[in-house]
């Protein structure tokens, strides 16, 4: 035995040797695989971190966007530092409804119900700018009222209960006006233009709604085309999570007296002329 190891050159080491030797191999890669992996994730994170980022503005564009309650003008039904989310897509299969909850910009028409300070730098600009995207601080230019009356209604205040009357039916906004509120200290009368929409807020005593801009063009309503959307829920705090649904009120029949039928009733008024106009030509024939 020991003669033919000679020949065929050394000792061949035990088993065991050959054991560890296989063991310890196998080992090593898995450490570098480790590595690997932790280097490829530190890599890829911005790229995952602008993706989620590109992938939230677009939400936020098209579909939903949160946004800031920045004063008292909608209490109780909203208050100072709440977080809504804003529905994008609902005004794409629907009109806007009486009793709404809706966010419009006030660019170039109101002015805003609270002052921020400009920001000091580029840098300060964007954060405000990303805060404002995703509901973490207010826009300037952004307002939260109610729809009280949409294009065509006849809206008044106030009939001999104090009650605001749109198309000559009086609403009960028990439910949702700020409690010791009167439903304006203001008078008005106002036949809404079409496509557009008289909002006011339920705090009415320290909202600057419609009734403060009586005096621009359209008469203090606002146009269709500058509203971003309708809030539909409170996200934050939690403990105040809940609902923002049309009060029962807006859903009188009587209110579709004038507003609702305004289209039905001139494309009728436009159709019989029309008729007449057919058969009496095909009568000359």
């Amino acid at each position: 035995m020991t003669s033919e190891s000679q020949e065929h050159g050394a000792a061949r080491r035990p088993v065991e040797d050959e054991v560890d030797v296989v063991a310890e191999e196998t080992h090593k890669p898995a450490k570098d695989e480790k590595k690997e992996k932790k280097g490829s994730f530190w890599k890829e994170l911005p790229v995952l971190i602008v993706v989620a980022l590109v992938l939230a503005l677009i939400i936020k564009t098209f579909v939903v966007q949160a946004f800031y309650i920045p004063s008292e003008s909608m209490e109780n039904t909203l208050l100072k530092n709440d977080r809504v989310l804003v529905n994008k897509l609902v005004y794409h299969t629907r009109d806007i409804e009486r009793g709404d909850v809706v966010v419009f910009s006030g660019v170039d028409s109101w002015d805003g119900e609270f002052q921020m300070e400009e920001p000091s730098n580029a840098v300060a600009g964007f954060f405000r700018w990303v805060g404002t995207a995703f509901g973490f601080v207010p826009g300037e230019k952004d307002y939260i009222k109610r729809v009280i009356g949409v294009g065509g209604d006849h809206v008044k205040c106030c009939d001999s209960k104090g009650r605001i009357t749109v198309n000559g039916t009086p609403i009960d906004e028990e439910s949702y006006l700020y409690p010791g509120n009167v439903p304006s200290d203001t008078f008005f009368d106002i036949t809404v233009p079409q496509g557009r929409l008289w909002v006011m807020g339920d705090h009415r005593s320290v909202s600057l709604d419609s009734r403060s801009h009586t005096g621009d063009p359209g008469g203090g309503s606002i146009p269709v085309s500058q509203v971003i959307g309708r809030a539909f829920v409170i996200v934050w705090p939690f403990d105040r999570f809940s609902s923002i649904d049309i009060p029962e009120t807006f859903a009188q029949p009587a209110l579709q007296a004038l507003g609702g039928s305004v289209p039905m009733v001139a494309g009728f008024g436009l159709a019989v002329p029309l008729v007449l106009v057919r058969r009496r030509l095909r009568s000359r024939r």
